[in-house]
């Protein structure tokens, strides 16, 4: 009736198996960066030269957080701050995904990073 064991070991047994969007599930952060930031920093993070920098390989990106917090936060030239629109969580995931994304390689951000920044203005 089966040919993989395993499978129907698992069927049979009543175990629950993963469901399909769980396995596709993007990583966390990425759904608020295409949603917030990709139109213009483009989903590859390489930007749009002369008008939107690139986040990837960016030394602000990748290093001290608290300038690209008070950046994300309060805004900076044409770029909206967030600091109404997103929860600390929220950003502290969105900018994760950002600063381990696309070859970069800073550290994660916690929502109490976030939350100190906002207290910083």
């Amino acid at each position: 009736m089966y040919r993989n064991t395993t499978f129907a070991a698992l069927v049979l047994a009543g175990a629950a198996l993963p469901a399909a969007s769980a396995l596709a599930a993007p990583p966390p952060g990425k759904t608020l960066y295409d949603d917030n930031c990709a139109a213009c920093h483009q989903a590859s993070g390489k930007g749009v030269k002369g008008a939107y920098p690139a986040l990837a390989g960016a030394p602000l990106v990748q290093g001290d957080a608290k300038p690209l917090l008070s950046i994300v936060l309060n805004g900076k030239n044409e770029m909206p701050g967030f600091k109404d629109d997103l929860t600390d969580a929220d950003l502290a995931g969105l900018l994760t995904y950002a600063r381990t994304s696309w070859g970069n390689k800073g550290k994660a951000i916690t929502p109490a990073e976030i939350a100190a920044a906002r207290r910083r203005k």
